[in-house]
């Protein structure tokens, strides 16, 4: 079972904005792409993402940098699993990377018939797992009150 996954490019004059700089929606195309090759990694199996929250765009990419794309679990329930994303970007000419964005996806793990499918469980090993766990665990709490704020408007 593969716990993270970084993926690494370049940035391409296709991905910019009006502004110059890469389209967010690009970024977060490249945050699900990763999320579902970790949780793929994890799980065996075909995954659907469920929800994306949190993110932060902290700094632009910009067109010819060097992107990574991290995720990594940090929560596994019976069939769902919590992956914190971050995006780190920086001139290829430096081994130094800025973040510039960050958000939690969850994914669900599907069967061949389209059903749920369980997931192994993912035990933290260390301070900073934990602390990611307990991250995810304070998050989900907040999306339920979210999601209670929302019903009406569904």
């Amino acid at each position: 079972m593969q716990r993270e996954i970084t993926l690494r490019f370049l940035a391409e004059p296709s991905d910019v904005n009006f502004g110059g700089k890469v389209h967010g929606g690009t970024v977060m195309k490249w945050i699900d792409q990763a999320g579902y090759a970790c949780a793929v990694g994890w799980s065996g199996h075909y995954c659907v993402t469920v929800y994306v929250g949190g993110i932060r765009f902290l700094s632009p990419v910009k067109i010819g940098d060097m992107v990574e794309v991290a995720a990594q679990i940090i929560y596994t329930g019976n069939t769902s699993m919590h992956i914190a994303v971050d995006v780190f970007a920086g001139s290829p000419k430096s081994q130094e990377r800025r973040k510039t964005t960050h958000c939690i996806i969850v994914f669900i793990a599907m069967d061949d018939e389209g059903q749920s499918h369980s997931v192994p469980a993912w035990v933290p090993e260390s301070k900073k797992d934990l602390a990611m766990q307990e991250y995810a665990k304070k998050l989900m709490e907040l999306r339920k009150g979210i999601e209670q704020e929302m019903d009406p408007f569904r």
